[in-house]
């Protein structure tokens, strides 16, 4: 009887604690997710009323949601206020991972609302939030294009830029840019069309140009309506406008306005002030070395690897590459990148960031080593596989540093080079004096096109770090 009582005992209290723990635990559980949100509250208010992009993590730092704001303070706050409808503003997969998963929020300050917008896209791409589903395509910005390799340059939109052609953009509306394209090309007279055109063409003579030159839109080069030179003045004026954002013409174009105005020219001050819309349209642009989009920009992989081999005498193509680049400001806040290339395409999951650890101060030779190291110290031994190329961003010495990684290692990668900005030389441990590759050599192409992206997915860290330091501090 004894032994009963005493196992009934045991088993009620085992009871109580399996029927109670669950529901204490929750407890617990919603007492810390509400501390977080208030840690989060604050930190949100005290971020800068001013245009930028928001990134937020979970607990164990992964990205989950990237996003742009014309004001971060007032936008991230908006996700976090207690009241906050997510689920019928934002979607019940937003609202979960707010009420459950975040747990920080980093921000990276932007010049305009353009720039964040551009900025978020290229994140999001590259990091490939798992909740941001909708914007993880591979859709592109459009640019304006002038093709000034012609003796008489078109002007084109395009996704799809050809080497050596002047562009401007990316451009954040395809539509606003072709409302803009035909007053430009009431003002500049160019051409649009896609015939090929040269000054030594006899026939031209004969050719009768098109409707856009009855209607004084272009100057009709088609036709041998204008000389090579005068053609290119036209050019000429066009990129000067496009470069100084146009405030002259802005001007002119804002007091015609006010004087049709005046004289009751109705229709006409609404002609004119829609053109002054559509040119100011052409502002909401991006610049091509500040908001690349390595997508839009073809090299033949197929060739650009099979010249790559023929280079570092391989003994056949290489198929995967992996680039290494090191960004900072004045030593502070120093990041190193690695990107990854298959077959000569961007593989996204292979992207690793790597927050310098080891280094202080201004020491690019020194952060390689380390991420080198860090990144190829169990290459070899089934924990890790080499690539078939390592490209170091830099010169002799960025080399060097790189081959210093692997002194304390076992095993060594096949093949180890770097690529000089500046004279685009190639450095090889295998020959003592710099390679230098013809500009549009394939192998040069596909090495540029590594080598900027580990640049610019280095830079896109190194500033998310400058942001999350200035906010601690």
């Amino acid at each position: 009887m004894h032994n009963y009582k005493k196992k009934s005992f045991s088993y009620s209290t085992g009871f109580f604690f399996l029927r109670t723990t669950p529901k204490l635990r929750i407890m617990q559980c919603m007492s810390k997710r509400a501390a977080i949100l208030d840690d989060l509250r604050s930190k949100a208010g005290d971020l800068p009323d001013e245009p930028g992009v928001y990134l937020f993590k979970d607990a164990a730092g992964v990205v989950l949601y990237i996003g742009k704001a014309k004001s971060l303070r007032s936008r991230v706050m908006s996700y976090l206020q207690p009241g906050a409808k997510l689920t019928q503003s934002r979607g019940s997969e937003i609202e979960r991972m707010i009420s459950q998963l975040v747990v920080d929020v980093d921000v990276l300050i932007c010049e305009s609302e353009v720039d964040a917008l551009l900025r978020e896209s290229r994140l999001i791409k590259d990091i490939q939030p798992r909740f941001n589903e909708r914007q993880k395509d591979d859709k592109s910005f459009p640019y304006l294009q002038i093709n000034s390799r012609e003796d008489f340059p078109r002007v084109q939109i395009t996704r799809q830029p050809q080497r050596g052609a002047k562009l401007y953009g990316p451009f954040v509306h395809a539509s606003e840019l072709r409302a803009a394209l035909p007053l430009l090309q009431r003002v500049f007279k160019f051409r649009t069309c896609n015939l090929e055109i040269e000054e030594a063409d006899e026939n031209r003579r004969h050719f009768r140009p098109c409707l856009l030159f009855s209607i004084k839109q272009c100057t009709g080069p088609c036709g041998d309506r204008v000389g090579r030179d005068d053609y290119r003045e036209q050019i000429a004026r066009l990129r000067s406008f496009l470069e100084s954002k146009g405030s002259s013409f802005r001007k002119t174009l804002e007091e015609q306005m006010q004087t049709a105005a005046k004289g009751q020219r109705y229709e006409r001050a609404a002609e004119l002030r829609d053109e002054l819309k559509a040119l100011e349209n052409l502002q909401q642009r991006g610049l091509v070395a500040e908001h690349p989009q390595p997508e839009v920009f073809f090299v033949d992989p197929a060739e650009g690897l099979r010249k790559l081999g023929e280079v570092l005498n391989l003994a056949a193509p290489p198929r995967t590459i992996e680039g290494i680049d090191i960004a900072h400001l004045q030593g502070k806040e120093s990041c190193g990148s690695l990107v990854c290339f298959i077959d000569g395409k961007p593989f996204k999951n292979g992207y690793r960031r790597y927050k310098i650890k080891t280094v202080e101060g201004n020491d690019d030779f020194a952060s390689i080593r380390e991420v080198v190291w860090r990144r190829y110290k169990n290459a070899g031994m089934n924990a890790e596989l080499f690539p078939d190329v390592i490209l170091i961003d830099g010169g002799k010495g960025q080399l060097s540093a790189a081959v210093s990684a692997f002194e304390g290692l076992e095993f060594h990668p096949p093949a180890l080079i770097s690529l000089a900005k500046k004279e685009e030389l190639l450095c090889t441990l295998e020959n003592p004096e710099p390679i230098k590759l013809a500009r549009n050599h394939p192998a040069l192409r596909l090495l540029q096109s590594v080598r900027d992206e580990a640049h610019r997915f280095a830079q896109h860290y190194h500033h998310i770090l400058r942001r999350k330091s200035t906010m601690d501090g």
